[in-house]
C-alpha cells in the first residue's frame, strides 16, 4: 500500500512540462511582367586614307590626301580621293575608308502609356520588347494553397510557401 501511495503521490505532485511551440505559415506569390527597353548610340565619322609609292588627287588637286570637312546635322562633309601607282612597275599601296556617323536627331522620343512610339536609329541600337501580362495570375487560398497561372510571353510567376516551427 505504501508502494501504491509512493506511486500516486509521485505522480500528482510532478510539476507540469512547460514548452513555447510557434509555428509560422507564410506564404506569398510574386508575379512580374517584364518592361520594354530600348539602348541607342550614336556612333561618330571617321576617315582614314593610307599609301605608300602612289600618286592622289581629288579630281581637282594632285597631291591632296582626302579628309573631312563641313559639319552638316551632325555629319561633316568627306573629300575622297583616287590614287595611282606613282612609278610604273614599283610596289604600292592604297586604302581609303570612310564611316558616316549618326546626324544629329531633330525629333524627341516620347514614351505614351509605357510605349515608345519610334526610337532614332544610331549606330548601335538595342530594343527588347515588353512582356505580354495575358492570363498571369496568382492566388492563395485560405489554407495557403497556391495556384499560379502562366502568362505571355516575358513574364514570370513564382510561388512560395515557407512553414517554420520553433520550440523554446
Amino acid at each position: 500500500m505504501k508502494r501504491a501511495l509512493f506511486v500516486a503521490v509521485t505522480l500528482f505532485a510532478a510539476a507540469p512540462a512547460h514548452a513555447d511551440i510557434t509555428h509560422k505559415i507564410q506564404s506569398s506569390i510574386q508575379l512580374t511582367v517584364d518592361a520594354a527597353a530600348s539602348a541607342a548610340t550614336r556612333i561618330g565619322t571617321s576617315y582614314s586614307v593610307q599609301g605608300n609609292n602612289v600618286s592622289t588627287t581629288d579630281g581637282t588637286t594632285s597631291g591632296v590626301v582626302g579628309g573631312l570637312g563641313t559639319v552638316t546635322n551632325g555629319v561633316p562633309s568627306v573629300t575622297t580621293i583616287t590614287a595611282s601607282q606613282a612609278t610604273s612597275g614599283d610596289s604600292f599601296s592604297f586604302s581609303q575608308s570612310y564611316l558616316e556617323g549618326d546626324s544629329t536627331s531633330t525629333t524627341s522620343t516620347t514614351v505614351t502609356s509605357g510605349v515608345v512610339g519610334s526610337l532614332p536609329l544610331f549606330g548601335s541600337t538595342t530594343t527588347t520588347a515588353g512582356g505580354v501580362a495575358g492570363s498571369l495570375a496568382g492566388t492563395i487560398g485560405s489554407n495557403h494553397d497556391l495556384t499560379v497561372t502562366a502568362g505571355g510571353a516575358g513574364t514570370s510567376a513564382t510561388g512560395q510557401m515557407v512553414t517554420e516551427i520553433s520550440i523554446d
